[in-house]
């Protein structure tokens, strides 16, 4: 029997795949009307988080924070004990580590994940889910998270999966929201969005191998033998910051990131390899 607590877009979708894989499922929601759809589908409905739990040997809690994952593991209090809860909400690696402690405190053991793929994904091998925590809890458990994605342990320390979670997002959000930028600086300039997407898809294209070559640069702390200076990068930087500013649009990001180039460059390396910028982000 598993239980998933929460049913927002998310919570359903793993609900839904769970169903379509035969699974007893019980479900909780503080609005009840949203697992109207699952319930109708089969999905058995408990009055509250401790009921939830303890119909289960497993709980999934898909929440829009650990502060609310938090919320609703202390009001099913002693229904945790003895009991497995796996967090699915995204936020910090120290949240995460408090939780795990928090469930523990309540008698029960703890496993967080970090959903990295859209809902229409969930129940296909498209789907990615990362864990971490107890190897034995994940390894007992893999058959359900296998019907859910395609699921990577990433090791016992509980923060680790929301680490992954942080960092893979910030790479996101700063590509999106270089995206938008670019849109509006290339509007300002009577190009339309239309008109620029061949061209940023061609951008898009070629940053697979420059990122391959960036992490590993930075793995192996290699600088040198560079092909893009850390020199020439502050100069295009300060271009595309009057750019902008002629444009009316914000240009904080860029200068954030020309503080750190002009750090590199006052540093010595100039000459090393854009890699180096990396080292300058760390106070």
């Amino acid at each position: 029997m598993i239980s998933v607590l929460g049913q927002g877009p998310m919570g359903q979708a793993l609900t839904n795949a769970l169903l379509d894989a035969g699974c007893r499922t019980t479900v909780w929601n503080r609005t009840a009307a949203r697992a109207d759809g699952v319930r109708a589908r089969g999905a058995r409905w408990a009055d509250s988080p401790a009921d939830a739990i303890a119909a289960a040997d497993v709980t999934l809690v898909n929440v829009v924070d650990q502060a609310v994952l938090d919320d609703v593991v202390t009001a099913a209090g002693h229904a945790v004990a003895g009991r497995v809860i796996v967090g699915l909400a995204s936020d910090t690696p120290d949240t995460a580590r408090d939780t795990a402690m928090l469930v523990e405190k309540l008698g029960g053991r703890y496993l967080d994940g970090a959903i990295m793929t859209p809902t229409d994904t969930i129940g296909s091998a498209h789907a990615s889910i990362l864990f971490s925590g107890p190897r034995d809890l994940y390894d007992t458990h893999r058959e359900v998270f296998d019907v859910l994605a395609t699921t990577t342990w990433l090791g016992d320390d509980p923060g680790r999966a929301a680490a992954f979670d942080m960092a893979l997002l910030d790479l996101f959000w700063t590509s999106v929201s270089g995206v938008l930028h670019a849109v509006n600086v290339a509007r300002a300039n009577g190009i339309s969005p239309m008109e620029l997407l061949p061209h940023a898809q061609g951008i898009v294209g070629i940053l697979p191998p420059i990122v391959d070559e960036l992490l590993e640069r930075i793995d192996a702390d290699r600088h040198d033998d560079s092909r893009a200076q850390v020199a020439s990068v502050a100069a295009s930087v300060r271009h595309l910051i009057a750019a902008s500013r002629a444009a009316g649009v914000d240009a904080g990001a860029l200068e954030a990131f020309r503080g750190y180039v002009d750090t590199a460059v006052a540093a010595g390396y100039g000459a090393d390899e854009i890699s180096r910028i990396g080292q300058t982000m760390s106070s």
